[in-house]
């Protein structure tokens, strides 16, 4: 299964020098996986990011999950699983069945970065690696 519109959207961030993400998947496209960052301060954080393909797919949209904030935020379900549903969702649903993985990743994953990364630094949740003990 390939979602053509993530390698688009790929494509021209790169182009752009505005990539922010990594994803393969298994070879049956159903579970994908990579790293996913977010600069702040000039600081680059990186972290995990994995996600299945639901099998109600492209109807359902996959759940994000980085494994390793799991429990660090409220906005956060168990397993690392973002939170989604008061803001994305709906927008899928409304979009489904137009919307695929690059719009998981634009749409739900970057404003989530966007919102709670700086927030879990100034918390003191996370750290960046070149300034943990």
């Amino acid at each position: 299964m390939v979602d053509i519109t993530v390698i688009i959207y790929v494509t021209n961030n790169k182009k752009d020098d505005n990539d922010w993400f990594r994803l393969e998947s298994n070879k049956e496209g159903t579970r994908w996986f990579g790293k996913c960052w977010y600069i702040h301060n000039l600081l680059k954080y990186e972290f995990e990011v994995e996600f299945d393909i639901p099998v109600t797919y492209p109807i359902t949209a996959p759940e994000i999950a980085l494994p390793e904030l799991d429990g660090k935020t409220a906005k956060m379900y168990r397993g690392g699983k973002i939170c989604l549903t008061d803001h994305f969702k709906p927008l899928w649903a409304r979009n489904a069945p137009k919307f695929g993985i690059a719009h998981a990743m634009a749409l739900g994953l970057g404003p989530w970065l966007a919102v709670e990364i700086p927030d879990l630094i100034e918390r003191g949740a996370i750290a960046h690696k070149d300034r943990i003990n």
